[in-house]
């Protein structure tokens, strides 16, 4: 289990999202923590699945595949990105059961290294049904995060009113000062 801290900016997203997260922007280089296993087990801690799914190479490499196609579906055409995340969701299933504390569900996979992939290609479906307009990309002009805005009227436009928030008025108010 990983002890390293979390270095992203947005973390605590819905899983498929937070899965995209393991990109973001920092003094205009992209970061990507998922480089490597070392961020890969900081990801999967941070998701609760350390326990579960070594941080090893095979689950790093199907994880990429996964954050792949569910970019391609949250920023282009559902029809053009399904394939691909049908694709990773091809390596799991839902098995349902009836255990001593009543029905259950459970996923199955035939590699087990495709467990993290599918969890979260299955939270993107999650969505999906549940409010596909929540989906968003934050309106910071040099972000690259996402988030699920569960704001009450539904019009959360940053992936943190402290930072890119906070840019944005910064800069509102100072264009207006400019024009005084």
């Amino acid at each position: 289990m990983s002890t390293a801290r979390d270095p992203r900016p947005l973390t605590g997203e819905p899983l498929a999202l937070d899965l995209l997260n393991t990109r973001w922007n920092r003094e205009g280089a992209t970061q990507d923590l998922l480089a490597d296993t070392d961020g890969l087990a900081v990801w999967l801690t941070g998701n609760e699945l350390a326990g579960t799914y070594p941080a090893d190479a095979g689950v790093l490499r199907r994880l990429r595949t996964a954050r792949d196609a569910i970019k391609a579906a949250v920023d282009g055409s559902p029809r053009e990105a399904a394939p691909l995340v049908d694709a990773v969701l091809e390596h799991g299933r839902i098995r349902a059961r009836l255990t001593a504390d009543g029905p259950a569900e459970e996923a199955e996979f035939a590699d087990p290294a495709w467990g993290p992939a599918w969890l979260a290609a299955r939270n993107y479906l999650e969505l999906l049904t549940a409010a596909p307009e929540r989906i968003r990309s934050c309106a910071g002009g040099h972000c690259i995060l996402y988030f699920f805005d569960t704001s009450r009227n539904g019009t959360r436009r940053w992936c943190s009113m402290a930072a890119c928030g906070n840019r944005a008025k910064a800069s509102r108010h100072y264009a207006r000062s400019k024009e005084n």
